[in-house]
């Protein structure tokens, strides 16, 4: 599969899937969201792979969304708007109940919906000097599609203290709110993926699906269709379009 705007290796049963925009600090546009996607979708397919890796070429891993695709989105109506929140929602989707391992690596920075890729995922490492940040009520929008992922990961409290003020905070705040499972320099954090794909790559591919699947049964979140996810990307919508009717 060619991709303009991440890259993928493969080694054994391992996947690799490297954010590269780095000139824009891997800010997600409509080609990022679709490719990532694609490829995770085309990843989950494959028997061979047993782990997904998600990182970001350049200086950070995610710097959110990109300017210029959010001016873009700002112009478009409310059924464009939708469409587009929904393309986004079920990326992480796709990577929540994706039935490969998923470690995000982080570092330099992760902020909003890259924020909705790691909480997606089943591992979270975290090079210590990362800065998070859920931004979006700052430019008079809110969290929306990734809320749903992020308070199943960290809880509602937790989410109330970032999502509401929109602040920043460390990769240590991270691990504390429960954002992410290791935090390390980066020769740290590679040495706990090491251990991660060693201790993966020892359980059964059956096994580990139903058990994903059964951490979401209880933690009721197994249903793609859930109405949360439309009544999320709604909401986007309906705040972009409201903003671009101020203007």
């Amino acid at each position: 599969m060619d991709f303009t705007t991440i890259q993928i290796g493969i080694e054994k049963n391992v996947a690799r899937i490297a954010l590269n925009r780095p000139e824009v600090r891997n800010a997600m546009n409509a080609q990022m969201i679709k490719e990532l996607t694609e490829a995770v979708k085309w990843l989950d397919s494959r028997d061979d792979i047993v782990v997904i890796e998600i990182c970001g070429n350049g200086k950070c891993f995610c710097a959110g969304a990109d300017l210029n695709y959010m001016k873009e989105m700002a112009n478009a109506g409310y059924e464009e708007n939708a469409a587009d929140a929904r393309r986004l929602a079920n990326l992480f989707k796709t990577v929540y109940f994706c039935n490969k391992a998923v470690i995000s690596l982080v570092h330099g920075a992760c902020v909003g919906g890259g924020n909705g890729i790691t909480a997606a995922s089943d591992i979270v490492l975290a090079e210590k000097e990362t800065k998070f940040a859920f931004p979006e009520v700052k430019i008079g929008l809110t969290p929306a599609t990734i809320s749903p992922f992020v308070i199943a990961k960290c809880g509602e409290t937790a989410a109330r203290d970032l999502m509401l003020s929109g602040r920043r905070f460390s990769a240590q705040e991270a691990f504390d709110f429960k954002l992410v499972n290791f935090v390390g320099t980066m020769d740290e954090i590679n040495e706990r993926l090491c251990f991660y794909i060693k201790e993966f790559l020892e359980v059964k591919p059956m096994a580990l699906r139903n058990c994903k699947m059964l951490l979401r049964t209880v933690a009721h979140r197994d249903d793609p269709n859930d109405p949360v996810f439309e009544k999320t990307a709604q909401a986007i919508a309906i705040q972009r379009t409201m903003m671009s009717n101020e203007r």
